[in-house]
Formats: C-alpha cells, structure tokens, sequence
C-alpha cells in the first residue's frame, strides 16, 4: 500500500536540492530575552545579512518590541491569500527579517493537506535566500514545543551569565530533554570573560548532567566566538545537511494526524 505521505516528503526534499538552510530552534535566557536574541541573531549572520527569523514569541519577549517593529502579520495570513508572503517578512538590519509564526505554530498542526501545503510553500519562499532559519521560541514553551521547534534539528540555548539566566537556562533545558530532545548547544552570553563564561558552562552542564541527563555542547561566548561554525558541523550525521533537509518534512508530518488522535509530540519527532 502507497503511503500518501512518501509523495509529499519526496517533494519537500526536492526544494532542498540546493544546500538548504541550517535550522535552529534557538532560546534566549536571562533579564532581556528579546535583546539575547536578537544579539545572537546578528552574531550568527557575521557579514552575510542571510540569517530568517521566525518569530513565535508574544507579548514581551517577542522581538518585535526590541526592533522598534509592529507586531507584524503572521505565517498564517499566507492561507485564503490573505497575505502575501514576502509582505510579511519585516526588514531587520543586518539580516534577511523577521515573520511571526506564533498563530501558525498553533493552528499547523490542525490544517488540512491543502492549507498545510499552502503554508509550506510560503517557507520554501522565505527561506530560498536563507543559510540560517533561526526559530525565536519562548522559554516557557520548552517542555511543550511548538511545531517548528520541534521540526528544528539543532536546539541552541542562549544563557545570560546571570543568576536568572542560569536559572532560566535549567528549565528551558530540563522542558527540552522531556519533551525529548537530544543534545542542546549552549552560549554563554554577559560574562565577565573567556574564564568566567568557561565557568558558568561547566557549572551549567554539571547541574544537567546531575538531573536531566542530557549532554550540552559548548558553543562559546555570545560576543568573542564564531556561533554559525559551531551550530553548522554535525559530524555524527550521513550528510552534513540530511537534518536540514527534514525540517519541512517533518512539519508537514503534524497534518497528517487524523482528527481526534493525539497530536505528535517530542519524543515522536526528534530524532
């Protein structure tokens, strides 16, 4: 018997017949989430302006409060062609922009195959120039994540060297690693220098390692190390780009549920 769902992932491989976007589901931790963020953002991007973010946070820790930006249209305006889809990305200095995709993370996995579709046509769009989709997901979700955090092959916690970061961090972390994640990279950002952003990670890790279980990567500091480097070499995969690949396939994995099944969750869907 034909799995329907083999035609529509073969397509989705097909629009990464270029070398596809690295996609990362990134949390930023500490007194000024949206500032973290957006301070990681630019520091992946380096020069090349190529970095999307795809904003799901609300209220304020959403990052349109820090780029002096209206709320914006969401992903999901694409549907009904309410919206066309390059009038929602908001220019950002620096980077390619910022598309809300709160309302979208709610309702994607509740759309049938054709509005599905719709919305996975207007990512193939944004992220055609892309080489980083950065996913700016909030904290408090960690334990729940939303669709496309969960579709997002690399997670990268941004921790505040702070006591609220640290703390922060441990949740957002420990939410993770029950909602299934494997290994999460982890930045330190504020430190006083190399040896005290040294020290807060090893403090970090060791709290994990103790009550979560789940292994960190060292990614560096914030404001001295090259972060697209670091989040870009995955050496334990067949391709370097096999993961990337998957994002759009394994959002499209969450219509497929029928309706009044469970929705998939972590340990569904991360590998």
């Amino acid at each position: 018997m034909i799995d329907p769902r083999e035609d529509q992932a073969a397509g989705l491989r097909r629009l990464f017949r270029r070398a596809p976007p690295t996609v990362v589901a990134l949390y930023a931790t500490g007194r000024r989430r949206a500032h973290v963020a957006l301070q990681a953002a630019h520091r992946i991007a380096g020069h090349s302006q190529r970095v999307l973010l795809l904003d799901e946070v609300q209220g304020e820790d959403s990052l349109a409060g820090v780029l002096g930006l209206p709320p914006g249209g969401d992903l999901l305006g694409v549907l009904g062609g309410r919206s066309v889809v390059r009038e929602l990305l908001q220019p950002v200095p620096g980077l390619l922009g910022r598309v809300p995709v709160g309302a979208c993370a709610l309702a994607l996995p509740l759309l049938d195959g054709e509005r599905r579709d719709c919305v996975l046509d207007a990512l193939r769009t944004l992220q055609r120039p892309a080489s980083f989709i950065l996913i700016h997901s909030a904290c408090e979700s960690a334990a729940d994540p939303s669709p496309f955090a969960l579709a997002a092959p690399r997670r990268l916690v941004v921790a505040e060297a702070s006591r609220s970061g640290a703390t922060d961090a441990y949740q957002v972390i420990k939410g993770l690693a029950a909602a299934g994640a494997g290994s999460l990279h982890v930045a330190v950002c504020g430190a006083r220098g190399r040896a005290d952003a040294a020290a807060f990670f090893r403090s970090l890790s060791e709290l994990v390692r103790r009550h979560v279980g789940v292994p960190l990567a060292w990614l560096g500091e914030l404001e001295r190390d090259e972060l697209a480097a670091g989040l870009g070499h995955s050496a334990a995969e067949a391709s370097p780009r096999d993961a990337e690949a998957a994002f759009l396939r394994r959002l499209a994995a969450f219509g497929n549920t029928r309706a009044g099944a469970a929705p998939v969750r972590g340990r569904q869907v991360w590998d």
